[in-house]
């Protein structure tokens, strides 16, 4: 995404008038969610300092800080396992997780999917999109076709509960072991969905109005 995140980090680039992440947050607010954890690493004070504490889309935010507090960026499973505690507290049974440089403005976090997910006691539920013209291979078998993962997904703590905390790990060996070992769901997200990864890309986004907000 070079030059353009030479400045600022790939999640806080407007689409259609708003960076990318904050699609996501309006649609968690939606849904009910109120608590929401940012990990960054890549200019990371700028995300305090434009989203602030969340109130303003009926959320509290909280940053976790992995350029400031491990040097770099942990990877997904290494900042779930980092977030462990938090992510427990309460006796939080479950969690979404969706990536800062996705845009998917129609998805709906919302709880009778989440009720739905507990009720079959998967490890996790993924959804998953047709394979793009850049990862044509695809990351799963699902209904008798390859298909990617969307980066959207409901996930249990003890999913990453043998990973270590602070330590870099990718979240995506646990999701290929758990769906081949019948762990893990997988479900078709047939709305809007893009994987933000050129200034190409992003430029293509903008539209002429707000969609799904």
């Amino acid at each position: 995404m070079r030059p353009l995140t030479d400045t600022t980090p790939k999640p806080l680039l407007p689409v259609r008038g708003r960076p990318l992440i904050e699609w996501h947050l309006l649609a968690l607010a939606r849904g009910g969610v109120r608590e929401v954890l940012v990990n960054t690493a890549w200019l990371e004070d700028q995300f305090p300092a434009v989203l602030g504490d969340g109130a303003r889309f009926g959320l509290s935010i909280r940053y976790q800080h992995e350029g400031r507090d491990f040097g770099d960026a942990l990877e997904t499973g290494g900042g779930i396992a980092t977030a462990q505690a938090w992510l427990c507290e309460g006796g939080r049974a479950a969690f979404w997780v969706v990536s800062g440089d996705i845009w998917a403005p129609d998805f709906r976090f919302d709880a009778p999917a989440a009720d739905t997910f507990l009720a079959r006691g998967h490890d996790a539920q993924l959804w998953v999109v047709p394979n793009p013209p850049y990862h044509p291979r695809g990351d799963f078998d699902h209904a008798g076709q390859r298909v990617t993962y969307a980066n959207l997904a409901l996930i249990r703590p003890r999913l990453c509960a043998g990973l270590v905390p602070g330590r870099r790990a990718a979240l995506g060996p646990l999701l290929i072991e758990g769906v081949a070992a019948g762990r893990i769901g997988l479900q078709d997200w047939p709305g809007t969905w893009e994987n933000v990864g050129t200034p190409a890309q992003l430029a293509a986004l903008q539209g002429d109005g707000p969609t799904g907000a």
